[in-house]
C-alpha cells in the first residue's frame, strides 16, 4: 500500500478567478467572516498575510471535528492564480509526515474553475485518505463563491 498519495477535486463557481484568488493570496483574514462554520481564526504567527513563507494558525471544523492547523505559504503562482500551503503543526499531522494543499481558479467564462490539491504521506500504512479534507475545500468554495457574488 503506498504512503504517497495526492487528492484532487474541480469545483465550478460564477465569481471570477482574480477574486477567489485574491482571498487566499491577500485576504484570508476575511475567511472567519465568509465561512464562519467551518474557519473560526486565522492568525498571522510570522510575516503577514500575503508573502511567501509567512506562517498563519488556522482553528476550523473539518467534518465534526474541531482542528488547527500551523501553515506557510510554501509557492505563490500569480500567473497560474495557484497557492500551495504547507501544513507545519495540527491535528492533521498525526495522520500524515506530510501535508501540503493548492487552490488554484481557472477563469472559465464569467466565472471560474477551482481546483483543490492535496499531496501526502501517511504516518502508517492503513491510515486514512483525506477526503474529508476534500469536502472541507469544496464547502469553502461554495461560501466564498456566494460572498463574492453578494458583495
Amino acid at each position: 500500500m503506498a504512503l504517497t498519495g495526492k487528492l484532487e477535486t474541480e469545483t465550478e463557481i460564477k465569481a471570477p478567478a482574480d477574486k477567489f484568488f485574491k482571498i487566499f493570496r491577500s485576504q484570508a483574514h476575511h475567511l472567519p467572516n465568509i465561512c464562519s462554520d467551518k474557519i473560526h481564526k486565522i492568525e498571522v504567527h510570522e510575516g503577514d498575510w500575503e508573502t511567501q513563507g509567512s506562517v498563519k494558525h488556522w482553528s476550523l471544523t473539518v467534518g465534526e471535528n474541531s482542528e488547527s492547523i500551523k501553515e506557510t505559504v510554501d509557492q505563490i503562482d500569480e500567473e497560474n492564480r495557484s497557492i500551495t500551503f504547507k501544513v507545519l503543526d495540527g491535528e492533521v499531522l498525526k495522520d500524515y509526515k506530510s501535508y501540503k494543499f493548492t487552490t488554484q481558479a481557472i477563469p472559465k467564462g464569467e466565472g471560474c474553475l477551482v481546483i483543490w490539491t492535496i499531496e501526502y504521506e501517511k504516518a502508517s500504512e492503513g491510515g486514512p485518505d483525506p477526503h474529508n479534507c476534500l469536502e472541507f475545500s469544496v464547502n469553502i468554495t461554495k461560501d466564498i463563491e456566494s460572498h463574492l457574488l453578494n458583495a
